[in-house]
């Protein structure tokens, strides 16, 4: 017996994992050697507060599975859906059977640290966040350029002369007042209206009168000589002084 456990090696490689949630953590351990008859067993944590994880004498957990089941030499195990509870130490424990039925500690592992490890962001993820943030940035700019649009569009409606139209998107043509307002005579039409003689109606104006007009008799015609040929020079005649 004594030469059985000077031959027997234990062998716990991992010294600390990271393991993200609801991933499966695996814990190595394999044996080597000839011991003394006693199981293997998984034990979260040392001393008084140590809980069993796996024995090899007893059927698993459920979410707990040998990676190469029925061996002798390797005890290598898997739990699923890690959560935050199985954070810890865990250790790899060669047990001897004694008298009366008391298992003794033969060997163990130095001990595996498990943690969790943040969830990386995978391209598509990282991707998707991208695009997302450009299409924001976009509306952005386009409720700023409606609002932007809308406010000049508004201040062309104001009174003249401060009234501009918006033309196209950043620009504006300034408008010139070219009349008065409703019920506010214009300076021209004041200066126009000045020079109009006054019309003022009178009745005798106002009243019509008719007459019989007779149509006037035809002017006679002298008639020319005989054998006067017609000219284009016409005579004179000069009064003697």
């Amino acid at each position: 017996g004594a030469q059985a456990g000077q031959s027997f090696k234990l062998h716990q490689p991992q010294d600390k994992v990271s393991v993200a949630l609801g991933e499966t953590l695996t814990l190595s351990c394999t044996t080597s050697g000839v011991a003394d008859p006693g199981p293997v067993s998984w034990l979260k944590g040392w001393g008084c507060e140590n809980k069993t994880i796996y024995d090899q004498r007893e059927d698993p957990a459920p979410r707990v599975m040998r990676a190469v089941v029925g061996s002798d030499t390797d005890f290598t195990i898997h739990i699923r859906n890690f959560q935050p509870d199985d954070v810890g130490t865990y250790y790899c424990v060669k047990f001897i059977k004694r008298d009366l039925g008391v298992n003794e500690v033969c060997q163990h592992g130095s001990g595996t640290e498990v943690s969790v490890r943040e969830t990386a962001l995978v391209p598509g993820m990282v991707a998707a966040a991208v695009v997302l943030c450009f299409l924001l940035l976009l509306l952005g700019l386009f409720i700023t350029l409606c609002m932007y649009r809308r406010k000049r569009q508004g201040g062309a409606g104001s009174p003249c002369p401060a009234g501009t139209a918006a033309v196209g998107s950043f620009s504006s043509v300034p408008l010139r007042c070219c009349a008065g307002t409703p019920g506010t005579p214009s300076e021209g039409l004041d200066a126009e209206s000045s020079h109009l003689p006054s019309q003022q109606s009178s009745k005798e104006e106002n009243d019509i009168h008719y007459a019989d007009l007779q149509p006037l008799p035809p002017a006679p015609r002298r008639g020319r000589s005989p054998g006067t040929a017609p000219t284009e020079y016409a005579s004179l005649r000069v009064a003697a002084k």
